[in-house]
């Protein structure tokens, strides 16, 4: 089974709302939603991948603060390693350039969207605290 190493974003506004990604219908798991990021790339480490990502996918920058989880996941082909992380925009807007859509989403209603899996342990951890 191939197996990746990934990094995610729970990125907070002032209002304590998380930013909500959208995988589009031409992404692997089409329209689940998902916490921003990607793949780790050799040699780099889990917050500079996490910001190499964040602006290649959102167009912002994106401060990191503290890791929240990490946690494995096997899909039908693949084993995914997440390492999520707290952040917030330091810099710019969010746009999706590859997601089919972006929303900012309090915390008590993150629970009503459909995840993809290996983003729920994460959502568990931050609707708790």
């Amino acid at each position: 089974m191939k197996e990746v190493i990934v990094v995610g974003a729970v990125i907070q506004d002032e209002k304590k709302r998380v930013l909500c990604a959208l995988r589009s219908p031409s992404m692997s798991l089409p329209n689940y939603w998902e916490f921003p990021g990607g793949k780790v790339e050799k040699g780099e480490g889990y917050p500079e991948a996490l910001i190499r990502e964040i602006q290649e996918e959102l167009a912002c920058d994106v401060i990191v603060k503290e890791k929240i989880t990490e946690v494995t996941y096997d899909y039908e082909n693949i084993r995914v390693h997440l390492h999520t992380y707290l952040c917030r925009i330091k810099k710019g807007t969010p746009v999706a350039k590859e997601h089919a859509q972006l929303e900012w989403v309090a915390l008590e209603k993150l629970m009503n969207l459909t995840w993809a899996p290996a983003d729920i342990p994460t959502l568990h951890i931050i609707t708790e605290r």
